[in-house]
């Protein structure tokens, strides 16, 4: 397993910040990885929310069961099994000009080449600064909106 970090100052408060981490249409826009929500059980991430999600990675069509654990004014965190199982996190914390928004994604590789080959990839792209620029992403939509 693999955990890659990152972490950014937003001049949005915590709760603007939730708002953009729960839209699945925003999601799409700055997630590090592109893809596509194929089914969600609610409109919004919320705790106990569901979603498929899928989308291309090192060229191979991958698809993601999502279960959201926690979504409030602390954070976002959820699970996506797939080829490659991730944990990711987003805990969100006041801040006296806004926020601060720090992320964790956690790489979990299942059994199998294309499985291997897959979190090698995800690591890749993850270890490449991807993670950095999609909370430069998330926070800049935050404040915008």
């Amino acid at each position: 397993m693999r955990t890659y970090t990152a972490t950014t100052t937003s001049t949005a408060r915590p709760e603007a910040v939730l708002h953009v981490l729960t839209d699945p249409d925003a999601v799409a826009r700055w997630a590090p990885v592109d893809f596509y929500v194929d089914a969600l059980t609610h409109p919004r991430l919320s705790q106990g929310s569901r979603a498929r999600v899928s989308g291309r990675l090192a060229g191979q069509e991958i698809g993601f069961d999502v279960e959201v654990h926690q979504a409030d004014v602390a954070g976002l965190s959820l699970s996506a099994d797939g080829p490659v199982a991730l944990d990711v996190a987003y805990q969100l914390r006041a801040a006296e000009a806004g926020s601060e928004v720090s992320a964790s994604i956690a790489v979990l590789p299942r059994r199998g080449l294309r499985a291997r080959l897959l979190a090698e990839a995800t690591a890749a792209v993850l270890a490449g600064g991807a993670l950095q620029h999609a909370l430069g992403r998330l926070v800049a939509e935050a404040a915008a909106a």
